[in-house]
């Protein structure tokens, strides 16, 4: 449920210096604003079984830090969710430490619809550039959406094709989602909102993009999705990080056949070398889940029209010569 009244799940999360387990555990505790704002810092540090570190705070600091998400997130158009409300993304709720709060724009993914997490490095080769768009398209036209980062490269083409395929792309943001990050990506993010799809993240509205907020962010990449393909990746990738967070959360990952022998596909390789399966086209993903692949009513129609236009494989083709030659 969408609680645009109660600032109890958002005064939880505003709380200094407790992990994202113990937000969880508030949340199950508490039903009330009222009886939450009555607590004070000590309060809190009982219920935990811990001491807060860090600077000494009270409740009215952090009623009044809520009270301001709320308006920022009226202001945006941003909705939340938080972890014990029936919409909050089931497979999320499995894991470790799942986010106490989901702040979103757009449409939440159908829960009867498993996602593909198609991932990668920020500086791909075109092939790679080429393989991640034809991956989303496909999925796209077969009825999936695909989720990813928003990141440069990789992810934007994930996306872009998913969104040609007419799919409900899913962008998981390492900021509020009301900044998207890169800004050259503004234009990919509305298309998004406009056909569907969804703008998520953890972080409050406001929260500026950190470094440190992008492996938390890849957890829920992975965390939202059946299964997870890595199309091209080098040794320190971000990427990496999914696909190892994928493992633990026991979702399946693969790697694209691309991604072997690139010159930015040494992480890619390594990954297939610890057993990851390799697929050459969303056909095995499918093959692997005992899905039938059909493309969806009006598909290849779509395609004929598209192919040849800066909407379609011509907009990959355009785009991954220019990052080739950017690169």
């Amino acid at each position: 449920m969408d609680n645009r009244t109660s600032l109890l799940d958002l005064m939880i999360c505003r709380i200094p210096g407790i992990n994202r387990r113990e937000k969880i555990e508030l949340e199950k505790k508490f039903d009330s604003e009222a009886d939450f704002a009555a607590l004070s810092q000590k309060d809190i540090e009982h219920i935990l079984g811990r001491a807060i570190r860090g600077r000494a705070w009270d409740m009215a600091d952090v009623r009044s830090a809520a009270e301001g998400d709320a308006r920022t997130a009226q202001r945006c158009g941003i909705h939340r969710v938080s972890w014990r409300d029936s919409a909050y993304p089931p497979l999320l709720r499995e894991i470790y430490d799942p986010p106490a709060i989901l702040f979103y724009r757009g449409e939440l993914p159908d829960p009867e619809k498993p996602l593909v997490a198609v991932v990668g490095t920020r500086k791909p080769s075109s092939f790679a550039a080429r393989r991640a768009y034809t991956l989303g398209r496909e999925l796209g036209e077969a009825g999936f959406s695909v989720v990813s980062g928003l990141a440069l490269g990789v992810d934007a083409m994930a996306h872009r094709g998913n969104l040609e395929g007419r799919g409900r792309t899913v962008a998981v943001l390492g900021c509020g989602a009301d900044y998207i990050y890169p800004v050259s990506n503004r234009p990919l993010a509305r298309r998004i909102l406009e056909t569907g799809g969804v703008i998520l993240s953890e972080y409050a509205p406001g929260t500026r993009p950190d470094k440190w907020n992008f492996p938390a962010r890849n957890r829920i990449v992975a965390a939202l999705a059946r299964g997870t393909v890595i199309v091209e990746a080098p040794q320190k990738s971000g990427a990496l990080i999914t696909a190892r967070l994928a493992l633990e959360q026991g979702r399946d990952v693969w790697v694209d056949r691309v991604g072997i022998t690139s010159p930015q596909g040494e992480g890619t390789a390594k990954l297939v070398q610890e057993g990851a399966k390799v697929i050459d086209s969303v056909k095995d993903i499918f093959t692997e889940w005992n899905i039938a692949y059909v493309e969806r009513e009006g598909a290849s129609t779509l395609h004929a029209e598209t192919r040849n236009s800066a909407a379609g494989a011509g907009l990959a083709e355009s785009l991954a010569d220019y990052l080739e030659i950017t690169l």
